[in-house]
């Protein structure tokens, strides 16, 4: 299946500088440690957005607004340049846009509508890395009936163009209401009180504890302290790999009911689902391992190390209403100093058969709740930009994907607008962001949008061939996490009573 666009007619510059094809330089921006990090062959991450859509796409209305929106941010039009006159120095360059470069709607290669076509279509993409001889996205539109769809697009993006946070209120800014195409999209936020408690005087003893612990943690898994090999362990060189992307819509409404049940938040139910699902799929695995095994029974070895790597946007967000305002200048700003400024942290995963499945969700809130007295994700930050300036960047991402290849898998949640909305007139149905170029050979994202909630996985075939039972092992989990807790709210103190899920 070929998956080139087409090819672009290049003219070197004499300027000294590597990938600077015949375009008009505008402007000029040095690249941030973090995003030269990105760029390294041991930490080359690409984000994928597939958005589902509930009517046929109309490219040339997506031709039309580009221009006018997303390309008015300058990231969106530069070069990332190599500058052999100082010392080989990474800079963004502004160039001129050629969207026949950049949007690939050739309705020949749409053999069938259905989902396997998408997932082989979306695989073959994980295979490229992006041409630096142009600005580093490219967009694919796929008008094609889905499950959940009418038509798909599918955003391919260098993660060098901004931390998920700012590539996320970005593309809202795009988008309008659709019962109100005046206004935009509202995000649920945190409280401002959420954070107070970091403040109490009681509580700095437990931060600078915890931190303490935590970047001692960090720094054995750098070196040595590995999770435990199971069928999930990355192979080598996992991130060179192209990644398997499934993803399945659920109801957040259930995500909701459990937390409510459980006085917990949304963010610890996903994680508390992910568990589940984790245990349930595992113990599968270690099943067929084992020729005596009894279905429904715990093939799960005992303490099983199993850790995720979770990534923190240590600045705000320049908002919608703020990107919306860029958007409306004739040149857009040129230094809104996003690139790429995050901190990671590593989670434990708890894994085993548990008697009742809400304890997956209380013991994800006891995880999640002590990692918010931590600054972990910190001092990862500082740690990397130190190694950066005194070893490099290559030295950095080796660094990073000895940690991220320690432990197995990633983890992410992203919250999404509350209200339907639409993307150039365009009515959205479902929004599925993920990654490929991570060491892992499991990243799992959730994704919330109105009234459903998005789980997208993405994989390494040659450990995991099986994404779609995976996922059935999530929608799985939710029903009985779901099960219990309603079970638990009607009879309080009682022993909850569950019946099989069959999907």
């Amino acid at each position: 299946m070929e998956r080139k666009l087409k090819p672009i007619e290049t003219r070197k510059q004499k300027c000294g500088m590597e990938n600077v094809e015949n375009n008009k330089f505008i402007a000029e921006e040095p690249v941030s440690p973090s995003t030269r990090l990105l760029h390294d062959p041991a930490f080359n991450l690409h984000i994928l957005a597939i958005m589902g859509f509930n009517s046929k796409i109309n490219p040339h209305v997506f031709e039309q607004n580009l221009p006018h929106t997303v390309l008015k941010h300058p990231r969106f039009t530069s070069l990332m340049v190599v500058d052999k006159e100082e010392n080989g120095k990474m800079k963004w360059v502004e160039t001129e846009v050629d969207l026949s470069q950049h949007i690939d709607d050739d309705e020949k290669n749409i053999k069938k509508s259905n989902q396997k076509f998408v997932d082989d279509y979306v695989y073959e993409l994980s295979k490229e890395r992006m041409d630096m001889s142009r600005p580093l996205w490219d967009l694919h539109i796929l008008n094609l009936k889905t499950q959940d769809a009418q038509a798909l697009a599918v955003l391919r993006m260098h993660h060098a163009l901004g931390d998920g946070a700012s590539i996320n209120s970005l593309l809202l800014a795009c988008t309008r209401q659709t019962a109100n195409p005046q206004l935009f999209p509202t995000i649920p936020t945190r409280s401002p009180s959420a954070n107070k408690t970091l403040k109490a005087p009681k509580n700095l003893l437990k931060l600078v504890w915890n931190t303490l612990v935590d970047v001692f943690i960090f720094i054995a898994t750098l070196f040595f302290l590995k999770d435990s090999q199971t069928p999930i362990t990355p192979s080598p060189a996992s991130e060179s790999k192209p990644k398997r992307f499934a993803y399945r819509i659920l109801s957040l409404q259930h995500l909701y009911s459990i937390k409510l049940a459980t006085n917990t938040t949304i963010n610890d139910v996903a994680l508390g689902v992910t568990q589940a699902a984790l245990s349930m799929y595992l113990n599968r695995s270690y099943g067929k391992r084992d020729i005596g095994s009894i279905e429904g029974q715990n093939n799960l070895p005992k303490n099983v190390r199993l850790r995720s790597c979770l990534f923190f946007n240590l600045r705000p967000a320049k908002g919608i209403q703020a990107l919306a305002d860029m958007m409306k200048k004739e040149k857009g700003e040129s230094k809104w100093g996003w690139g790429n400024r995050f901190g990671y942290a590593i989670l434990p995963l708890k894994i085993g058969m548990l008697n009742d499945p809400l304890d997956y969700v209380r013991q994800a809130k006891a995880t999640a709740d002590r990692k918010k007295y931590s600054y972990e994700p910190i001092f990862t930050y500082f740690l990397a930009n130190f190694v950066i300036k005194l070893f490099g960047p290559k030295a950095a991402a080796i660094l990073t994907n000895k940690i991220f290849s320690n432990a197995s898998t990633c983890f992410s949640n992203v919250v999404g607008p509350r209200q339907e909305i639409e993307f150039y007139g365009h009515p959205i149905a479902f929004i599925a962001p993920t990654c490929y170029g991570q060491p892992s050979a499991l990243m799992v994202h959730f994704q919330s949008y109105v009234d459903k909630m998005a789980v997208i996985i993405s994989v390494d075939d040659n450990v995991i061939p099986d994404p779609n039972q995976l996922l059935d092992d999530f929608e799985k989990s939710l029903h009985l996490i779901k099960d219990a807790a309603a079970a638990a709210t009607s009879s309080p103190g009682q022993p909850a009573i569950y019946k099989p899920y069959v999907r």
